[in-house]
């Protein structure tokens, strides 16, 4: 049986070689595509925000999601890998690691440095917090 691992994607530079980690180390993996709506991102907490403003923010977030899977699928039909994708919406860290943990994941694989400058110094790395929390083992590509 194929080994089930889960990528991480967000469009950036560390989750793309995490990709393409993948691909290259395991070429007969079970690869899952995840992306993360954040809900800190888009609003969803911002009582004050008018219900247009809202619905706008949450339709930029959801095109921004698609696009990032589409690049990230399209990445892996270049490397004739064959993947599934998902999309959840909730912290990255936390809706990583239950999301793995809820579709008997083997593994995860995940860029280290997603988000840059004062929010990642603030809210702590995604990849370290995914590696602390998660059940199954993690590999970290930088």
């Amino acid at each position: 049986m194929a080994k089930r691992l889960l990528v991480p994607v967000d469009g950036s530079d560390p989750a793309d070689a995490a990709l393409d980690f993948a691909f290259e180390e395991y070429p007969d993996a079970d690869l899952t595509i995840l992306s993360v709506v954040d809900p800190t991102d888009i609003g969803y907490g911002s009582v004050d925000a008018a219900p247009s403003t809202f619905d706008h923010l949450q339709q930029r977030a959801e095109d921004r999601t698609e696009r990032v899977l589409d690049e990230a699928e399209a990445r892996a039909e270049e490397h004739g890998v064959t993947v599934r994708r998902e999309t959840v919406v909730g912290m990255p860290s936390r809706a990583i690691v239950e999301w793995a943990e809820e579709n008997e994941i083997d593994g995860i694989v995940i860029g280290s440095h997603g988000r840059e400058g004062v929010s990642r110094v603030l809210l702590g790395s995604v990849a370290e917090t995914v590696v602390r929390r998660s059940s199954v083992p993690v590999t970290v590509v930088r």
